[in-house]
């Protein structure tokens, strides 16, 4: 998958074509179908951070994997950054993700809650 490609290039046109918003879309959704990436886009949502509270968001993922993550994302141009002193702080580029993150996060509530029972 090119995310970087399509997603950046989606985003000068002024109509897209009904394929392009769906290659977009796949592109994004397959971006986060991803357990790490999903959760940092989860706390990104609740505000911009910086690596390390982005790799106590995510237990058991090492820093240098979150950063690798955060890099996909950022070329993806789903993650914005600026620096703040030394640090590089890192903050969702549009509202919408964490809005899409919260629903598949519903979804997925929802879904265990209605499993049904083993014996």
């Amino acid at each position: 998958m090119d995310a970087r490609m399509h997603l950046s290039g989606a985003q000068g046109s002024q109509q897209p074509t009904d394929g392009e918003r769906l290659t977009v879309a796949v592109e994004v959704l397959g971006l986060l179908a991803d357990r790490t990436r999903l959760a940092l886009v989860r706390r990104l949502g609740e505000g911009e951070a910086d690596v390390t509270t982005l790799t106590e968001a995510v237990p058991g993922a090492a820093r240098t994997s979150v950063s690798q993550h955060l890099a996909r994302l950022r070329l993806a141009g789903l993650v914005v950054t600026r620096k703040d002193g030394r640090r590089v702080i890192y903050a969702l580029r549009l509202g919408h993700l964490r809005r899409l993150a919260d629903e598949a996060l519903n979804v997925a509530d929802h879904h265990i809650g209605h499993l049904p029972a083993h014996d």
